[in-house]
């Protein structure tokens, strides 16, 4: 049997995070991220003649019904059915961590700390509804967006093709943006953001520029010879692209007329940046959040990977700011920022890639109200989008996307 037991965080694990790293890698089918049981037949783990561990039912859904084989969606060796066995060193472990293992880090946080209040999306309203991708479907995804008319879900990975579209239950539709050196090329992307007429905006690191397409893939316009090392890319409510600068340590907005393919205006509005990471604009307030990254040995080892959050107005000025050292000191969670959004009310929600956890801060200007919305089925959350009552967001962990709803039953987890 083939498994590995790979740390989030990076270093020293608590008890609680090991028994939830155990959880998220090993008790866990990455096929259909159910978790393995053996009480239904369909999600007992068994073993496939490579070594690889997938449930029951995903090894019958994926399997040939004549021919009795499936190639296994991780190594992609051909496999009998009639080789499997029940992997029963799994289903011992899973029954001996049952009745001590939290169920998520979400579940375990509020357990400890109470009940949060809500903020925009309660945690306990939220369920995964629709998972899709993996390994092979995605690549290493680094962006994802959603076209707001059509709820299309639009992902950047590093793939033949680089730009992925699904579909909201999660068909892929198309691709676009063929791996190369060339203008309308994408060398290696980043980010990906949707404009509200539909255009898809790309960062390319490789490139040094931002690209611009139609959701059908035609190419637009690139903007290019302006960036050292451009990372994130959002659009606000009027289409102007915000993008970050992670080597230059810059903000830059661009204003464009995309039927026309020209770009009108592009100007750096903020130029005193710590490695900006990632970027976020909220249509209902026209505020934009900016995340910078950086190492601080003055700050205790289990903080040096130090984050801060920047809330600024339709101005670009400043609102208030905040950081992970602070947040850590004001809510007793060690909380590590590594990308954001804004929800529905126009609260920062922020991504906690080394817990896979999704939390909300409230709105900091009235103070911190730290809400956790989602920590189920996450390995290592890279990027987030909020539509109303539904969360959609990428996982890096295991190359997929997942969607968590207010309803239980709102989709199917492909």
């Amino acid at each position: 049997m083939a498994m590995s037991l790979v740390s989030s965080t990076g270093g020293d694990l608590s008890p609680e995070a090991i028994l939830r790293e155990i959880q998220i890698n090993i008790l866990e089918c990455k096929v259909c991220f159910e978790k393995f049981s053996t009480d239904q037949r369909k999600h007992r783990p068994h073993n496939l003649s490579c070594g690889h561990v997938l449930c029951l039912g995903c090894i019958t859904a994926l399997s040939h019904p004549l021919l009795r084989r499936l190639e296994c969606p991780f190594c992609r060796q051909l496999c009998s059915i009639d080789n499997t066995s029940n992997c029963q060193v799994l289903a011992d472990l899973q029954e001996l961590l049952w009745s001590r293992s939290p169920t998520s880090s979400a579940a375990c946080h509020r357990s400890k700390g109470g009940t949060y209040p809500a903020a925009g999306l309660a945690f306990i309203d939220l369920h995964l509804s629709v998972a899709f991708g993996g390994w092979g479907a995605l690549i290493n995804p680094t962006g994802i967006a959603v076209v707001s008319s059509s709820r299309r879900i639009v992902v950047v990975h590093d793939g033949a093709m680089a730009v992925v579209v699904f579909s909201q239950q999660g068909k892929k539709l198309h691709t676009f943006g063929r791996r190369g050196q060339a203008s309308e090329e994408i060398c290696y992307p980043m980010d990906v953001a949707v404009t509200p007429c539909g255009y898809v905006v790309v960062t390319d690191a490789g490139n040094k520029a931002v690209k611009v397409y139609t959701s059908n893939g035609n190419h637009v316009f690139t903007v290019e010879d302006a960036f050292q090392m451009p990372w994130s890319v959002d659009t606000d409510s009027c289409g102007h692209i915000v993008v970050s600068d992670v080597q230059a340590g810059t903000l830059s907005q661009i204003k464009a007329n995309y039927a026309n393919g020209l770009i009108l205006d592009h100007q750096i509005v903020i130029s005193d940046l710590q490695h900006p990471k990632a970027v976020a604009c909220c249509h209902v307030t026209g505020n934009t959040a900016v995340m910078e990254h950086f190492c601080c040995d003055t700050y205790p080892p289990e903080t040096r990977q130090h984050t801060r959050l920047r809330v600024l107005g339709k101005d670009f000025q400043l609102l208030y700011q905040t950081d992970s050292f602070s947040l850590t000191l004001q809510s007793a969670v060690r909380l590590s920022m590594s990308g954001m959004a804004f929800d529905r009310e126009g609260h920062v929600i922020v991504i906690d890639s080394n817990q896979g956890m999704i939390w909300s801060l409230g709105n900091l200007q009235n103070g911190l109200t730290l809400t956790p919305l989602v920590g189920d089925h996450l390995t290592r959350p890279a990027g987030l989008v909020s539509l109303n009552d539904t969360l959609v967001v990428l996982d890096s962990g295991d190359h997929s996307v997942k969607i968590y709803s207010t309803k239980c039953d709102a989709g199917t987890v492909l």
